[in-house]
């Protein structure tokens, strides 16, 4: 990896919150002395653009691909170097904002998969909005990467919209018995790890409620990736043995 800093350019604000914590995430595991050995941001956080997963179950709605992919280009106009992205949703328009833009765009759901199969996962579980499930864009990175991967079912599914958006999204507490149940469900069709594919779901971890050994959170490894990209150096996230 290069020596030579970069700047990383965040598209934000899907939701506004998630972005938050994805900076306040850069900054605490971010190893440095003085403000000067943290990493240069610039962040976008343009929470009203389009919903993703109305858009992917009725594209009649308006298309969030074409706000990001402006957006991608105004970050690297603005001096960004590297584009990351805080939506497991908006990856499925990963390709448009990527041939919208000159520079390296991390690809979330990859690293994620990648990170998995590295760890000697076989089986994953999936706890994402309706719009990143019928994407399929999890499924595809595990199938290139040899791992199998198990959805909830449409009651499981429903409890996982509600807990994102009837909960969380709407400035609320996550229902975690709801939560609970879903997790047991997946655990029993013999996942070895689930992944919180969604921002507002990696909230729920941030608050220490879950078993880090058992979930993993799509943010967490978008961090250490726009660190070590960026030329910065990690530090207190040793469970994930980036260091």
């Amino acid at each position: 990896m290069s020596n030579k800093r970069k700047v990383l350019g965040v598209l934000g604000g899907l939701g506004p919150m998630s972005s938050v914590y994805f900076y306040e995430m850069l900054t605490e595991h971010t190893k440095a002395d003085c403000d000067n050995e943290h990493i240069d941001v610039i962040i976008n956080s343009r929470a009203s653009t389009p919903d993703r997963t109305a858009y992917i179950l009725d594209n009649t709605k308006d298309d969030p691909g074409v706000v990001l992919a402006r957006d991608a280009v105004m970050l690297e106009n603005m001096g960004a170097e590297i584009i990351a992205m805080t939506c497991n949703t908006a990856h499925r328009f990963y390709d448009i904002i990527e041939k919208s833009i000159k520079i390296p765009f991390i690809n979330m759901i990859k690293e994620t998969v990648k990170y998995c199969k590295a760890l000697g996962v076989r089986h994953i579980g999936l706890m994402a909005t309706d719009g990143t499930v019928l994407s399929g864009s999890y499924n595809v990175w595990c199938e290139k990467y040899g791992i199998d991967i198990s959805l909830p079912d449409s009651e499981d599914q429903r409890k996982i919209m509600n807990i994102i958006y009837g909960d969380i999204k709407s400035g609320g507490r996550p229902d975690m018995e709801s939560f609970m149940s879903v997790k047991k469900s997946l655990t029993d069709k013999g996942c070895q790890k689930i992944i919180l594919a969604c921002t507002e779901l990696s909230l729920i971890k941030r608050e220490g409620k879950l078993d880090n050994n058992l979930f993993i959170d799509p943010m967490e490894i978008l961090c250490c990736q726009c660190i070590m990209q960026c030329g910065g150096k990690i530090k207190g996230f040793e469970d994930l043995h980036y260091e």
